[in-house]
């Protein structure tokens, strides 16, 4: 099953069809330059029926090996992916391991492609044949046998509050006006972001469960602990803000197309997590020195190998900080961790981008190197400048994943107080709300709200979190602003947020010069508009 959900992750494509081979290696297409293409114009451009055929035993010849290009097939259609691999949103590896086979039956396993028609825009560039029919039959053939047992048939049920972007797999936000109604989200309500199905373990898989603890690197050999064992060690409690790196993505979009889901602003939540601590933790398993261990032994890194496949890994120096509240966790707002959100065991990174929050966690290992796979070392994590749109040339070895996140905030509600009929021009009393966080446990210690454009500004009052300790503050803030705000001329309010944290960092006024192909980490103003009128 790893090795479907692996190949599936590699893949970013759909059906369709294209031009020539020379005309497609020639292309320079991206994600971006696609999203701005009239795709119906592309695709009556194209005549599929006038293209090669090829065998699979061709296809598979082109495997990318000895200076080869890169094939795979879907749907009766041939592509030529070679130019494509370094802009794969997963990562080179990950599109490399289905190269020279047909993906559908890890599109049967892997189908948010689906939710989105960039998939589409790009696979238009690459296809340069169809397959020949009598393969296209086996592999249906194999399909229908694949379709008795659907990996998705043990989800759990969702809240149907949850706004969804993709439900297999399962990708949904918490809506706008459920952000600040609790301090702790609620777990129902809690955001939700995954890659694969969510791991199903039985009875006896669950009384047989042990998380490996690898200390072979520093010459402690590997060391096991039952979830008993776990609960029995002294167990922390940590209130700590999860946010998907990709939140607000949509904002980008609106200047320039990415790739991935496009988030509002609800993909981010607040829980209180209870377990372990991973420095206890490792501790017990055999680290004595976690200082010696990274400089005599070059062990800089703590690896976290998760149920389904996916592998992440924060630096030595958070992991074995005690001050760095770093866990491994086994309950969530003071229940069983639910499945959704890593049951039975995940790990909790204050501070950081949630990727590295670990979810469905069975090993934690100590390296001289950072965990291999898409989403520590592959282009998904990593943010590119801003000028570029094309990955290929671009050493992602060099640029680091993303780890500890930046300063955020956002409007969740705006009233009107002042009495009165509003007209354009008005000045009128408005009551916002919304939250605030930082990353690196940087406390929030303003927030300032603008209903002029940034003519004026008003300071929010600070309300739930704000008194958090200095330097471990993982959790929103929640705040509260009455301010004058100018009616437009189309009966609107015009609002924006921006927060100042304990490094007196300051978010951006505008996107634009944060924006990157791959929609991470915009922090830009939070705007949002309101009919007074």
């Amino acid at each position: 099953a790893t090795g479907f959900l692996a190949i599936a992750t590699a893949v970013a494509g759909c059906t369709a069809l294209s031009t020539s081979c020379e005309e497609a290696k020639s292309d320079n297409f991206t994600p971006t330059s696609v999203g701005a293409e009239d795709f119906e114009e592309v695709q009556a451009a194209h005549d599929v029926d006038s293209m090669p055929i090829y065998t699979m035993d061709e296809v598979a010849e082109n495997d990318g090996s000895t200076g080869k290009p890169i094939w795979m097939t879907y749907g009766g259609v041939v592509y030529d992916v070679t130019e494509f691999v370094a802009n794969h949103p997963g990562g080179s590896e990950k599109i490399l391991m289905a190269a020279g086979s047909s993906i559908e039956p890890f599109w049967h396993l892997y189908r948010q492609h689906y939710a989105s028609d960039l998939p589409m825009r790009l696979m238009e560039h690459m296809a340069i044949g169809r397959l020949d029919e009598k393969d296209q039959d086996k592999i249906d053939e194999q399909m229908e046998a694949l379709e008795e047992d659907d990996p998705y048939a043990r989800e759990p049920e969702r809240h149907k509050a949850l706004k969804i972007h993709s439900d297999t797999p399962m990708n949904a936000e918490t809506p706008t006006r459920l952000l600040n109604e609790s301090y702790l989200t609620p777990n129902s309500l809690f955001y939700i972001r995954h890659h694969h199905p969510v791991p199903f373990l039985s009875d006896k898989q669950l009384k047989d469960f042990k998380l490996n603890v690898d200390l072979s690197a520093y010459g402690k050999g590997v060391v096991s602990f039952s979830l008993e064992d776990l609960k029995n060690m002294e167990k922390v409690e940590i209130v700590s803000t999860l946010q998907c790196s990709g939140n607000r993505r949509s904002g980008f979009n609106t200047f320039q197309r990415t790739s991935g889901t496009p988030w509002g602003q609800g993909a981010i939540s607040t829980a209180k997590f209870g377990g372990v601590r991973l420095v206890d933790l490792l501790k017990a398993a055999g680290l004595d020195d976690p200082i010696a261990a990274q400089e005599k032994k070059g062990l800089e890194h703590v690896r976290f190998h998760a149920l389904d496949g996916m592998m992440a890994s924060i630096g030595i120096e958070k992991a074995a900080n005690p001050y760095g509240d770093v866990i491994i966790c086994y309950e969530m707002n003071n229940e069983p961790l639910p499945r959704d959100h890593g049951f039975p065991l995940r790990a909790i990174v204050p501070g950081y981008a949630a990727v590295r929050n670990v979810k469905w966690l069975e090993k934690i290992e100590l390296s001289e190197t950072e965990a291999e796979g898409a989403w520590q070392r592959g282009l998904n994590y990593k943010t590119l400048p801003p000028g570029i749109t094309d990955a290929k040339g671009i050493n992602l070895d060099k640029m680091p994943s993303m780890t500890e996140v930046s300063l955020f905030s956002g409007i969740t509600k705006m009233e009107q107080i002042s009495d009165g009929k509003a007209t354009p021009g008005d000045r009128v009393m408005i009551r916002a709300n919304g939250w605030a966080w930082s990353g690196g446990g940087r406390n929030i210690v303003r927030v300032d709200i603008t209903g002029d454009e940034g003519k004026t500004w008003a300071t929010a009052k600070l309300k739930e979190g704000a008194d958090q300790r200095f330097g471990r503050a993982w959790a929103w803030v929640f705040w509260e602003c009455e301010l004058e705000c100018t009616v437009s001329e189309s009966g609107n309010v015009h609002l924006a947020s921006k927060a100042v944290d304990l490094a007196f960092n300051v978010q951006p006024e505008k996107s634009d010069h944060s924006w990157n192909v791959r929609g991470l980490g915009n922090n830009s103003w939070y705007r949002v508009n309101a009919r007074v009128a």
